[in-house]
């Protein structure tokens, strides 16, 4: 099946300084869209768009905190008025602390129901206009709106509640999005990635990291591009396809 380019469209990708984010930026820009990189690590951003730029793409970068209020929609606005238009938003910004729910710091809690939740709402509200008018009189006469989430959102785990919460959360939610606007070519991916060699699990607690690494001693995880390549795919496929998820396991992890 052929790959359609983006050129001419533009992307926005959450949490990209950095892992799923900063390789799903890479691939969106040589597929010939232009792309909007936002995340807190300023200086991670602009080696990203020195990046894309070296390899003939073009990029924007955003430093903020889509957990701060109104923070999604100024994002948003500023990148339609900068680059014109929106036609792809990657919600792939996200945390993920581990450990039981009796006696948990719930701040942790807090944290990830924020930016894996809260956060991801936020920015799918202020892009979903923009979307719509990007199907209706965009070049390719389609618009993408991916969720990452996780194989967390569709396998409870010991030591996982809160997460799994969120993460459970984001499938049902973009499930429903896809019902409601699926007629008007915004197409609804959800990518639901297991283990990846990622930044993600620098935040756990220590005893939670051990207990992560045991589980996943034998396991060669995914990288990030792995990942990158499965959104690259969905967004390009031709309007009359929409690929609406993805579940990718590395081969050994068995849940």
């Amino acid at each position: 099946m052929a790959t359609e380019q983006l050129d001419g469209t533009v992307a926005l990708v959450t949490g990209a300084s950095s892992g799923i984010g900063e390789a799903t930026a890479r691939h969106l820009a040589a597929a010939g869209a232009t792309v909007a990189v936002v995340a807190r690590r300023a200086d991670r951003l602009a080696d990203l768009v020195a990046v894309i730029g070296g390899d003939g793409g073009r990029a924007m970068a955003i430093e903020a905190d889509i957990t701060a209020e109104g923070r999604p929609a100024e994002v948003v606005a500023q990148v339609v008025d900068e680059l014109g238009r929106l036609d792809t938003l990657v919600n792939n910004a996200g945390v993920m602390l581990l450990g039981p729910v009796v006696g948990a710091p719930v701040d942790e809690w807090e944290r990830m129901i924020s930016l894996n939740a809260s956060a991801l709402l936020a920015c799918t509200h202020a892009a979903l206009p923009h979307l719509l008018d990007a199907a209706a009189s965009g070049p390719r006469q389609v618009a993408d709106l991916v969720n990452i989430s996780s194989v967390a959102g569709r396998v409870p785990r010991l030591g996982s509640g809160v997460y799994n919460l969120t993460k459970f959360g984001i499938n049902a939610f973009s499930e429903s999005l896809r019902q409601e606007v699926t007629t008007r070519h915004v197409r609804v991916g959800l990518v639901e990635p297991g283990a990846v060699d990622t930044e993600l699990a620098t935040h756990l607690r220590p005893e939670s990291l051990e207990a992560l690494k045991g589980r996943l001693a034998d396991v060669e995880r995914l990288q990030a591009d792995d990942i990158a390549e499965a959104v690259a795919f969905m967004v390009t496929r031709p309007r009359r396809m929409a690929v609406n998820e993805i579940l990718i396991r590395p081969t050994e992890q068995e849940g």
